[in-house]
């Protein structure tokens, strides 16, 4: 039998064929690319700036992750340092994203199983994310925030205090969702003992992020390999125990409260200090200086013109995003253009463990078992 490509509970375009015995799955094969968008190709065609906007579409729930990783693969080729100040931006919006990309999986997880209310509530809190989006950067999505040395701007006057109002409420949010959904008995009988799999068998398959701290392992790069300043934040790793649907639930939930953590010390303690680099054959130079400075201005002229010219190599850096790691591989020829840009994405590695969350159990348990395996089908696609 096969569910989707178009079904509303596979969050996206994705086509599983499944064998059934009655109403026990006994097989399933995941089939995908139904997207086309040829993101990675196309990058290759594009000035490294230009790759930025189109690296961002590939995962449209978590798009600062992807921009991160690129914008951090293109700053080790060129050995750049970037502002500890954007640093310290970047994880707050990083933060900011997490929360929005939980708050999109736990609305339509619960509306997969009928809870409808909590899809409202949960997209209230999106919306309030997406206005602070649209304040610090003037879009809502796909903000292009994140540049190569740092961020295309600083946060405006008031920011901080909006951000910090609504950080100070999440919390409490986060606790009337737990309480609605751990008292519904649909839920509880979806997700408690439904699609466990082991820790040696997610490890084999590659799988990480929340489905492998599902399992009690704690994996998560902020702590094993820090980046972006993410070595100056007090915060904990939530693990499960049993690895399956509830423990998956449970440790997304609580990785909000963590994120809140993390933007309040980050808004605390934000440094002084530049928010993007000033090494001039990298990022623009300010406006006020093309009136008086040729330099300035003819380094305007080239990087609009040619773009950053990047020294051959090749670097793969890893971040952790909502859904695990999230590697950028990139290759430099010298040009102004990649030679090759390719993305290892959470969602593409951790779909391969569909299979053996779902078979032998009822084919209902698969709706509730992709919720929680929160794929995004723009990274998966190729």
């Amino acid at each position: 039998m096969n569910i989707g490509p178009h079904h509303p509970a596979t969050h996206g375009v994705l086509r599983l064929l499944t064998t059934l015995e009655g109403e026990i799955i006994k097989s399933t094969t995941p089939l995908i690319g139904y997207v086309h968008t040829g993101i990675e190709k196309n990058c290759e065609d594009k000035s490294y700036w230009k790759v930025i906007p189109l690296i961002e579409r590939m995962d449209y729930v978590s798009y600062y992750f992807n921009a991160l990783g690129y914008c951090m693969s293109v700053e080790k080729l060129l050995d750049e340092e970037v502002p500890e100040r954007a640093q310290w931006l970047r994880v707050i919006h990083l933060e900011m994203c997490r929360i929005h990309s939980h708050m999109v999986w736990l609305g339509t997880s619960a509306l997969d199983l009928g809870a409808i209310s909590m899809f409202w509530y949960c997209f209230r809190e999106r919306d309030n994310i997406l206005d602070l989006f649209e304040m610090s950067s003037g879009q809502r999505m796909h903000t292009r925030l994140f540049q190569i040395g740092g961020v295309a701007e600083d946060i405006p006057l008031g920011f901080a205090d909006k951000l910090r109002a609504w950080v100070k409420q999440m919390p409490g949010r986060t606790d009337q969702f737990a309480d609605l959904l751990d008292k519904n008995e649909i839920f509880l009988q979806r997700m408690k003992e439904v699609g466990a799999v082991s820790e040696e068998r997610l490890l084999e398959l590659g799988v990480t992020g929340p489905l492998l701290r599902a399992t009690g392992n704690p994996w998560d790069l902020r702590k094993a390999a820090p980046y972006s300043s993410y070595d100056k934040f007090d915060f904990q790793i939530p693990v499960g125990s049993v690895g399956d649907n509830y423990d998956r639930y449970k440790v997304r939930l609580m990785e909000i409260y963590e994120s809140c953590k993390i933007i309040e010390q980050a808004l605390e303690g934000l440094p002084e200090g530049p928010w993007i680099t000033d090494n001039r054959k990298v990022a623009l130079p300010p406006r006020h200086e093309l009136a008086t400075s040729m330099e300035a201005l003819i380094h305007h002229f080239k990087l609009v013109t040619e773009g950053i010219r990047v020294p051959e190599g090749e670097v793969y850096v890893p971040i952790e995003s909502p859904r695990g790691e999230l590697g950028c591989f990139v290759v430099s020829d010298g040009s102004s253009k990649p030679a090759r840009v390719h993305m290892r994405e959470p969602s593409f590695v951790n779909l391969q463990a569909l299979s053996d969350m779902v078979n032998d159990t009822y084919l209902a348990d698969m709706i509730a078992t992709l919720a929680m395996l929160d794929p995004i089908l723009g990274g998966i696609d190729r």
